[in-house]
């Protein structure tokens, strides 16, 4: 007997909000106990800029969880104690490797019950970190949306938060939109599969264009060198001070150090949904698939595929999703049949077309995606490695601004066989760049129909004009190389997609 599909009240998962609360999140927590919190995240910026947060939380009574009642207030509460976490551990001349009681003991009970690390997630910087300007106009529309809290106050940080919250908002309706397709092609409806994947495609494209926003408002260097340090979490970070991690001093007396990843693109469950109900499978970073030899009809390929991995970077980051939100997307899992159903279906060519359209705008989103990666976080560290071999450089104090520059630094650390190719980790663990281009290619491989295979496999290599980011070639890519011209012009300069280095999916 079939699993049955899921149903997203069970996950409390909203049908037009997705995985953004269907309620949305508080301003305040209407409980005036706890006021004190309110009043450090409302002066958080203040409070780091003066370099006071620490003694004022250090003074800060511990104040129990009991006043917190609705979901909501359970998620205001883990938005601020995060926001103040970082801010302890990050906000001084050098990082703190404990967290005291009046932060600890609290986001420890609010994260067990939200089944969220108690680290500053995705889901707290984002999912639980807004509010619409205008009630009566939608929250998919950047202009209508506003952050709760911020660490820097600046608006490029509100506006990188915001544009993944948009994103989860125009991607919402995807998700009972697959569900529906799911069920379809359980009942062989192959009308109604072919329109919802034609829907998916187009909402896939939107979610493109809102990405391509994040110039806009959100400035590289600003965001590398003021924002992107907040961020962090206390995992990889020996190079940034905290070589064992953080301990949560919760009055135990036994506490051992903690380490977990900082805040991830890759914690979000839309993103992930989007892969698992289309069949695409991922593999850890830098293994190789299984070649397959495609013939002209598609019943020729191979069938037995072997499962996803269960160990790799996507799984890990689902340990930093809310509970029920994990739960749902292993439970889509158990039930995704749209990738098969369009093999059995192969000599339908509207079906076939439509399944390998959302594989192309998926595709494409990730291309973006690379390319804010480059532009965001290789070139600004390029520019900080050249300058940190000034005499000058080597004068600067160890703080997390300085050490996340370093190649091994805050959101960095070469793995051992990438350190003379420079393939360097993100905060999550992984080689990002490489991961990225991995997910990218990865995500074209189901394609049914050989044109579809055959476009989406090529290789493009965008050319810096007139400056040394000259891109080049992968290995293995041969001597033909479809080239692509970009020139992308702005404060970071030119910039290629192919450039092999570092790189963070993450925030």
């Amino acid at each position: 007997m079939l699993p049955p599909i899921p149903v997203l009240a069970d996950y409390g998962i909203s049908p037009t909000h997705g995985f953004l609360p269907e309620v949305l999140p508080l301003t305040r927590l209407p409980d005036p106990y706890y006021n004190k919190w309110e009043a450090i995240a409302a002066n958080l910026q203040a409070l780091i800029l003066s370099k006071r947060l620490r003694g004022v939380i250090d003074r800060l009574p511990v104040l129990s969880t009991i006043g917190l009642e609705h979901d909501a207030e359970w998620r205001r509460a883990y938005s601020l104690l995060s926001f103040m976490a970082h801010g302890y551990i990050w906000g001084g001349d050098s990082p703190s490797d404990r967290l005291p009681p009046s932060i600890a003991v609290p986001l420890l009970k609010v994260s067990e019950y939200l089944e969220v690390p108690p680290v500053a997630t995705y889901a707290s910087l984002c999912l639980w970190n807004f509010k619409p300007l205008f009630m009566d106009e939608d929250i998919d529309n950047l202009e209508n949306l506003a952050t709760l809290n911020t660490f820097t106050g600046a608006l490029d940080e509100s506006w990188f938060y915001l544009v993944s919250v948009a994103m989860e908002a125009r991607g919402a309706p995807i998700i009972p939109l697959m569900l529906t397709a799911i069920a379809a092609a359980r009942h062989n409806d192959v009308p109604t599969v072919t329109r919802c994947l034609s829907t998916f495609a187009e909402r896939v494209d939107d979610l493109t264009t809102l990405l391509q926003r994040m110039h806009e408002s959100c400035d590289p260097t600003i965001f590398y060198n003021r924002i992107r340090p907040f961020l962090a979490g206390s995992k990889n970070m020996a190079e940034a001070g905290l070589p064992n991690g953080v301990i949560y001093e919760d009055g135990s007396g036994t506490e051992t150090y903690r380490q977990y990843s900082g805040g991830s693109n890759a914690q979000s469950s839309l993103i992930q949904f989007l892969d698992i109900v289309l069949g695409i499978e991922h593999r850890p970073t830098g293994e190789k698939g299984p070649q397959l030899h495609r013939s002209d009809s598609f019943l020729e390929r191979e069938r037995g595929r072997a499962p996803a991995p269960k160990h790799n970077f996507i799984m890990e980051m689902r340990k930093y999703m809310p509970g029920p939100h994990a739960r749902f997307l292993g439970d889509v899992q158990a039930v995704a049949n749209i990738r098969d159903f369009v093999e059995d279906h192969s000599d339908n060519r509207p079906l076939c077309i439509a399944y390998d359209a959302c594989l192309s705008m998926l595709r494409n989103l990730r291309d973006k995606h690379i390319a804010i990666v480059t532009r965001y976080i290789v070139l600004p560290s390029k520019e900080v490695r050249a300058r940190s071999r000034s005499p000058e450089a080597t004068r600067r104090r160890l703080n997390l601004a300085t050490a996340s520059r370093q190649p091994q630094g805050i959101a960095y650390e070469a793995p051992r066989d990438a350190k003379k190719k420079g393939d360097l980790k993100g905060t999550g663990g992984t080689a990002l760049i490489s991961f990225l281009k991995q997910a990218r290619d990865e995500t074209g491989e189901p394609a049914v129909e050989e044109w579809t295979r055959r476009f989406m496999s090529r290789v493009i290599r965008t050319e810096g004009q007139n400056d040394f980011f000259l891109g080049k070639p992968d290995e293995g890519a041969g001597l033909q190389v479809q080239k692509e011209e970009v020139e992308v012009a702005g404060l970071a300069g030119s910039w290629t997609m192919d450039d092999d280095v570092g790189g963070i999916c993450s925030y």
